[in-house]
């Protein structure tokens, strides 16, 4: 069986570089624009993506002067862009902090129906007293009453999307019955933090249940994903360290008695894409040139739990900041971000550059080979199942790597030249449709598909000269 990449489409406003917007091809209000966003969604799916991802959060993100602010609700303009495209999966943000479960899974299985089985829940805890304050709390809850919290919102929602066995929709127009009571197993659920009643009302969806994503990478995060994940976003800097987390969650993983295969880790990658390396460079200079380093010191001293006016831009970072330990919110990042600046040595402004693309993911720069050569590294070297792609830029990131990149990763046999007959987000997954834990007598769920064979031969590789992103 060939094993092929999955790769997913990380969608952020004018790019994921904080100086995105300011390049003259940027639309500073893409942001709102669904046209923007069905033209992302729809590039995506000619390169072929298992998926499409939004991130989201119950509060304004940094601030206004910074870069383009505020989101579209993402699972409203998810279903906007179910009608804008066939294949590709639709993956959102939701918090298990300041939703009901009831409400969000409903959210999610009309959005799953609704695509046709291409909906995945992006599981976050939200860190961060902003967001607290937002909904009458004081203060953040602790981290690892977080992840409590987010596991029986987990448990609570498994079983309302379970709720309604998969027949129990009879539509039997000579009888008079349109449905089986029988086959209605309201949760009845009363725990720590939630306690709900009745059924979902809506039916089991194509999937069973939208595909499951997680994205922190602590200790508690871990755990969580090896009990509940299907796909893990991570950040990662070196493949040592993509190795060495891809193992230890495939370990955790297979701990649970659970498949480590039916789990797949996607590291970030922000491609900034040249035809010569120079040309990539060239384009990785501009965007550092917009940089506002002042936004970045604010942003930095807030991530680090430093006092306004602590750092030197030219300096390195304090030696005395507090330990993961000592974090509440974000724990894994705070990491990655530290043992980077000491790692390399760098000052704070340099440190401001590596962060302004990926704000901890790898940021790779070069021409399209190099940047498959990378990719092609980690996913056959044990650091990677595919890869999270976040362009710089966009839209302009995200075409240069489908018609550059894609071509090549086609070439190598590492990525499907077309998509095959339709399939769930699940199955273009791997992964086999979960069995309905109210159903004793169920036959066994279907095995995950073997890879979609190519439906037309690979197209040519792309040598023409990229333009600027």
């Amino acid at each position: 069986m060939t094993r092929r990449l999955h790769l997913n489409a990380f969608l952020m406003n004018t790019g994921h570089h904080e100086a995105s917007w300011r390049l003259p091809e940027s639309d500073p209000y893409a942001h709102v624009s669904l046209a923007h966003y069905v033209n992302l969604a729809r590039t995506a799916e000619r390169g072929t993506f298992d998926s499409l991802f939004l991130a989201d959060g119950p509060q304004l993100w940094s601030n206004l002067a910074q870069r383009p602010a505020g989101a579209l609700e993402p699972l409203t303009l998810l279903t906007a862009l179910a009608t804008a495209t066939e294949h590709i999966g639709l993956i959102a943000t939701a918090s298990t902090s300041y939703n009901s479960p009831y409400n969000l899974a409903r959210k999610f299985a009309s959005l799953d129906i609704l695509s046709g089985g291409r909906a995945g829940w992006n599981i976050v805890t939200t860190a961060g007293a902003e967001a607290a304050r937002n909904f009458g709390l004081d203060a953040e809850p602790a981290h690892a009453e977080r992840y409590a919290r987010a596991a029986e919102f987990v448990d609570v929602a498994l079983k309302l999307w379970d709720s309604w066995e998969d027949d129990a929709i009879l539509a039997d127009k000579a009888a008079g019955v349109w449905g089986d009571d029988a086959r209605i197993h309201p949760p009845r659920h009363k725990g720590t933090y939630f306690s709900v009643e009745g059924a979902l009302n809506v039916p089991r969806t194509p999937q069973g249940y939208p595909l499951l994503v997680q994205a922190g990478s602590s200790t508690d995060g871990k755990v969580f994903a090896a009990r509940y994940a299907e796909a893990v976003f991570t950040a990662q800097q070196t493949i040592e360290d993509a190795r060495s987390f891809y193992a230890d969650i495939k370990s955790r993983t297979r701990l649970t008695g659970r498949d480590p295969e039916h789990l797949k880790v996607l590291p970030g990658i922000v491609p900034v894409i040249g035809s010569t390396e120079a040309e990539a460079r060239a384009a990785e200079q501009v965007l550092e040139d917009h940089i506002v380093h002042t936004h970045g010191v604010r942003r930095l001293e807030d991530l680090l739990r430093l006092e306004p006016g602590t750092l030197d831009l030219d300096g390195p970072l304090p030696d005395d900041l507090p330990p993961e330990s000592a974090i509440e919110g974000a724990k894994s990042r705070y990491t990655l971000i530290v043992e980077l600046a000491r790692r390399e040595s760098l000052t704070v402004r340099q440190l401001i550059g590596r962060l302004g693309g990926g704000r901890g993911h790898l940021t790779f720069t070069g021409t399209p080979e190099q940047v498959a050569d990378q990719i092609e590294t980690w996913f056959t070297r044990g650091a990677a199942d595919g890869f999270n792609i976040m362009p710089p830029v966009l839209p302009s990131g995200l075409e240069s790597f489908v018609d550059h990149v894609v071509p090549i990763l086609r070439e190598r046999g590492l990525l499907r030249t077309a998509y095959g007959p339709r399939q769930t987000l699940r199955e273009r997954y791997g992964l086999p449709r979960p069995r309905n834990q109210y159903v004793t007598d169920a036959p066994e769920p279907a095995q995950a598909q073997a890879p979609e064979p190519d439906p037309a031969p690979a197209p040519a590789g792309a040598t023409a000269a990229l333009t600027r992103i």
